[in-house]
């Protein structure tokens, strides 16, 4: 279960996409809620994934290449599924609505609640400026006392308090907990600052850099259907030993929580994307791979593309003839259901999908292999999966989970 230590103090983030979720105690922990938010106005769900996937590719160039203003794209405007925390700022604590995300890693407030100074800021003087593609922010770095949750307590936590800010509604700001290169570059002076996971580790709070996170498949909106875990893994919500794997040495995959698989197709295994790199993404909704991967699924499945969504769709024939994905991920195959390819019916209205129509959550991600990041496992597969993020020991683990196998979508 959770480390033992009393160092390591574990914040479970309950996710719900209620307005007010209700915090839920247990012990060891603190449960923190999220919100889950569907944003895909103005653009189709593959449309805006493939956008983000291309920011975070040329991203990615420009931290590896050493190390240019960072531009990867997150959340807000061109991502369909975000998930939103309350997290406390300030001493006493003024609470802001911040997105959450594996594939970035500044933390900053401002975008629509201003800032609220207390005894606990200090500015730096420094600069801060982030662009997101589609959004950006700039102001000035702070550091102050940032709350989580009760327990977990992070002082003197680098901050962005935006001056200005784009293409962000609805929400204050972030909260990144991806790998700390990703901060290179953002805040004039300073060659990285510290992440909260960083932070949590070096103030004692958690033992481990360590964070934990699980979702289970949702029909509806406002399922409450997953958790966040710092400092460790909750392996009461595994069916499975975690497999782990290294951090890829591929550029520009290795900036990220990436990783290197192969994924093949059927009980006959045929191919669909060689062993290559590619990152784990919380923020992407689907399952994006190389566009000549695509090519090669898109025929296994006999599926044609719908304009309107920009997913492939299937029939339901075709749907009873549909063979599962496999993917090879540190020694380990890890099995992708048909049921798990296809997008919640439910949900196909939120989408500006057809009620009944079967889509696949199976996307091109704009560009042939060998590109370095070829692939993104975002939240159409780590639904089925838990996933674990290992700062300290530089992995990514996996691991079934009860919901590994559902037929709910």
């Amino acid at each position: 279960m959770f480390p033992a230590s009393s160092l390591a103090a574990t914040v479970l983030l309950a996710l719900a996409a209620a307005a007010s979720p209700v915090v839920q105690v247990r012990a060891p922990g603190v449960s923190l809620p999220f919100a889950r938010r569907l944003n895909i106005s103005g653009s189709s769900i593959a449309e805006m994934d493939r956008a983000r996937a291309g920011q975070l590719l040329s991203n990615g160039k420009k931290v590896a290449g050493n190390h240019a203003k960072r531009t990867a794209s997150f959340g807000v405007t061109n991502t369909a599924v975000t998930y939103t925390a309350s997290v406390g700022v300030g001493s006493p604590a003024t609470d802001y609505t911040l997105l959450i995300d594996t594939g970035s890693s500044n933390t900053w407030i401002g975008a629509d609640k201003t800032y609220a100074k207390t005894s606990t800021s200090t500015s730096t003087g420094d600069s801060v400026s982030v662009s997101y593609g589609s959004g950006s922010f700039s102001g000035t770095e702070y550091t102050d006392t940032v709350t989580l949750a009760n327990g977990l307590v992070i002082k003197k936590q680098s901050i962005g308090v935006a001056s200005t800010s784009t293409g962000f509604s609805g929400v204050d700001g972030i909260l990144g907990i991806g790998p700390v290169a990703l901060t290179q570059g953002t805040v004039n002076g300073e060659t990285t600052v510290p992440t909260v996971t960083d932070n949590l580790l070096s103030q004692g709070t958690i033992s481990s850099e360590v964070i934990g996170v699980y979702y289970a498949p949702t029909t509806s909106d406002s399922d409450a259907n997953g958790e966040l875990t710092f400092g460790g893994t909750d392996t009461g919500k595994t069916t499975g030993d975690i497999t782990y794997a290294p951090i890829t040495s591929t550029s520009p995959a290795s900036e990220y929580w990436g990783i290197d698989q192969t994924i093949t197709y059927g009980s006959g295994k045929k191919s669909v994307l060689a062993s290559t790199a590619g990152i784990v993404d919380t923020g992407t909704t689907l399952l994006l791979i190389a566009s000549d991967a695509f090519s090669t699924y898109k025929s296994l499945t006999g599926a044609t593309e719908d304009s309107t969504t920009g997913l492939l769709t299937i029939s339901s024939a075709q749907y009873d003839k549909l063979e599962s994905l496999f993917f090879s991920i540190g020694g380990t195959t890890f099995e992708l259901t048909k049921n798990a390819q296809t997008w919640p019916r439910s949900l196909n209205s939120a989408i500006g999908g057809s009620s009944g129509t079967i889509y696949l959550v199976v996307s091109d991600i704009g560009t042939d292999s060998g590109q370095g990041l070829d692939f993104i496992n975002g939240y159409a597969f780590l639904e089925r999966f838990y996933s674990v993020y290992d700062t300290s020991a530089k992995r990514v683990g996996f691991a079934t989970t009860s919901h590994t196998s559902d037929t709910s979508n």
